[in-house]
């Protein structure tokens, strides 16, 4: 059954290395069960970039990993994900996950201990670096400092760069509304700034109309009129100077 399990991939393309472990380019939809078989406990680092996963619950198996590598995959989220104390290392650039604040609770959830984190290239998230079109650098950073908040204390790298002591700070103090959503493509390609619980209508009005708030009935109108001081006569009329009967 073992060497059964150990058979449900390609073994010519694994490279194991001092626990490091590479399994791409193999359009694998899923971890395949035989490679926990082969590469056991030992494994810290698992790079399994260049597939076609679109779940990833055999993870669990690795006991001891520190750094997980899904580049160029097919996730749209990470439920699948389990509970890893020892990962230190999560990338995850260039998926399908558009839920970005869902993601990011996730990892918080499953990784309490990570350092290093990187979304890059996932619809949901608004980089400048493979949506130059589509965002700026404020989207970026708006999102940057929520997930700073939303991540674990331990977090030192983002993305592309270092989590500065700065960044520390502002997430700290405003990173809680700096929630950015990306609209469904098919509706709008920009981001706007969520701040869900905290600001409602007094920023977004939504229900804003130019008519009076008041409802009246026909009989309560509140019309004016007045005497005019002025008459109108026919006979002074420019076009009726033509006219030189009484007809007027």
């Amino acid at each position: 059954m073992a060497e059964r399990g150990q058979r449900d991939f390609n073994r010519t393309a694994l490279t194991v290395r001092c626990g490091q472990v590479w399994y791409t380019g193999q359009r694998a939809e899923k971890i395949p069960g035989g490679l926990v078989g082969v590469v056991g406990n030992n494994c810290t680092s698992l790079d399994l970039s260049y597939n076609e996963l679109t779940s990833i619950t055999a993870v669990r198996d690795f006991q001891n990993l520190q750094e997980l590598i899904l580049d160029n995959n097919k996730l749209r989220d990470l439920k699948t994900l389990p509970r890893i104390p020892t990962l230190t290392t999560l990338s995850v650039n260039n998926n399908k996950i558009t839920d970005i604040d869902a993601l990011l609770k996730r990892i918080r959830e499953c990784c309490p201990n990570v350092v290093y984190v990187s979304l890059l290239g996932n619809p949901g998230c608004p980089d400048q670096l493979t949506n130059p079109s589509s965002t700026d650098d404020e989207d970026y950073n708006r999102y940057r400092l929520y997930a700073i908040y939303v991540l674990p204390p331990s977090l030192r790298f983002l993305d592309s760069r270092p989590v500065t002591r700065q960044e520390k700070m502002d997430a700290e103090s405003r990173g809680k509304y700096s929630r950015t959503v990306k609209l469904v493509p098919e509706l709008s390609s920009t981001y706007v700034s969520s701040t869900m619980d905290e600001f409602d209508d007094i920023f977004f009005n939504v229900h804003y109309t130019p008519l009076p708030t008041s409802i009246r009935n026909p009989l309560d109108h509140k019309g004016a009129f007045g005497k005019c001081k002025h008459r109108y006569s026919g006979k002074n009329s420019e076009g009726n100077r033509f006219i030189s009967n009484s007809d007027l």
